[in-house]
């Protein structure tokens, strides 16, 4: 295909999507306030048809790119791109699980403080890889985990601490930092829901040992599906690509061959000597890769990073202070201490002696077209599928069943604009005055 005819179908592309976005403006009451949702240009459209005018559809040139500039987003060494969050979880933890590490690896019966409070894709490995998940109690307002119980938590076999910056608030890196360095612990940041905020300045998902982010269109930048494992650790970086590259030993990257240098002249267990580097297995893995598509949109995303970012913030700072009046029935959110966070949602809980339930404001939010999500699973211990699972518990869940029961967010994401603050405010008012 000539260059010019990629030339022309691109700016037709480019054409399009500017016509369709004109024509698209928010009516209060009929246009529906999302709490998340992709925000794009014209420039994720091209990047995409660019990319499948290639035609090379798995990981490419573009993956390459990605990588490459959202490691140097973080001051990281690596970025392993992978199919989703969920996915870029299960990696991190199965890396951990690694026989490459000794005596360092998590071994079946290993303990992981983790929170029950939030999404079961960040539990989900720990179960998944035989580990025992250590669940400690959150604050309301920060929706952390409780320094004291992150304290009380480690044990004889605590191994490792894997949780997620709540809605992207924080949680207390003084006291986690302290517990990894003295008991000498892995840490994993979830950090799906928090890209782009900082404690004391630094960037989550630079304080573990690995970080995992989620590109699915309700976070901070999208691919649509998608996610990253990062690390500034060379040997669990390798690990890690392993796992996801259906856990073979070669570290060659597509298309190539031979990067060991040593392809046809090492001892595998009880293979042949010589046998292809290529076909030999040290983990059990999976096939969790990204296509070159995805990889495109991400790098049109990554673009507009800095002014997401900033427009939930500010979004977020809009919301609390025009909200500020109800603090008798509700509890708004607060930062956690030294951190200045880049919030995914703006979460509410109901207080006890508020005359009204959760679901009744929701429910009238939602008629109004001002969607709702609750805090994701609340306890997820009384879900049915983790109704039997090996765990431990310290002291108890009390203000995890409040969030259960009472709380909820609303959007701050960066499709919200003035008008729909407005009307999303408006409609909050409107509940009080008849409850």
């Amino acid at each position: 295909m000539s260059s010019s005819l990629r030339t022309t179908i691109l700016h037709l592309v480019r054409q399009f999507q500017n016509e369709r976005a004109a024509s698209q403006i928010f009516i209060p009451g009929k246009t529906p306030v999302r709490y998340a949702g992709r925000v794009f240009d014209a420039d994720e459209l091209v990047n995409l048809v660019d990319a499948s005018l290639d035609f090379w559809l798995t990981a490419s040139r573009f993956a390459e790119e990605f990588e490459n500039r959202f490691a140097e987003y973080f001051g990281l060494a690596n970025c392993i791109l992978v199919n989703s969050g969920s996915s870029a979880n299960l990696v991190a933890l199965s890396t951990l699980t690694s026989p490459k590490l000794g005596h360092r690896r998590l071994k079946p019966g290993d303990e992981v403080i983790t929170v029950a409070a939030g999404f079961p894709s960040t539990v989900n490995p720990i179960i998944q890889n035989g580990l025992i998940p250590v669940f400690v109690d959150v604050g309301i307002g920060d929706y952390g985990p409780l320094p004291d119980r992150l304290r009380q938590a480690v044990g004889p076999r605590t191994r490792a601490i894997m949780i997620a910056h709540t809605l992207g608030n924080p949680f207390d890196l003084d006291t986690v930092m302290d517990l990894v360095r003295s008991h000498d612990l892995w840490l994993i940041e979830d950090n799906c829901d928090a890209l782009g905020s900082t404690y004391r300045g630094q960037l989550t998902g630079t304080f573990g040992h690995l970080s995992t982010v989620s590109f699915y269109p309700a976070h901070h930048i999208t691919m649509g599906e998608g996610g990253a494992v990062l690390t500034n650790d060379e040997e669990l970086a390798r690990i890690a690509r392993s796992f996801r590259d259906w856990g073979r030993d070669c570290y060659c990257t597509g298309g190539e061959s031979n990067t060991c240098g040593k392809r046809f002249s090492q001892q595998f267990g009880t293979l042949p000597f010589g046998y292809d580097h290529k076909y030999v297995y040290s983990h059990i893995g999976y096939n969790l890769k990204v296509t070159d598509m995805q990889a495109a949109i991400g790098c049109a995303q990554l673009h507009k990073l800095p002014h997401f970012i900033a427009r939930r913030k500010e979004n977020f700072a809009a919301l609390h202070n025009r909200l500020s009046p109800f603090q008798d029935r509700l509890i708004l959110p607060h930062p956690t201490p030294h951190s200045d966070p880049s919030w995914f949602g703006f979460p509410i809980t109901i207080r006890d002696n508020a005359g009204f339930s959760r679901n009744q404001l929701t429910q009238f939010l939602e008629d109004h077209l001002v969607e709702t999500r609750n805090l994701f699973c609340g306890n997820l211990l009384r879900h049915p599928a983790y109704q039997n699972i090996t765990h431990r518990i310290v002291g108890n869940l009390h203000n995890t069943d409040i969030i259960t029961e009472r709380t909820f967010f609303v959007g701050v994401y960066p499709g919200i604009g003035p008008a729909q603050l407005d009307y999303m405010v408006e409609q909050f008012a409107a509940f009080f005055s008849s409850h």
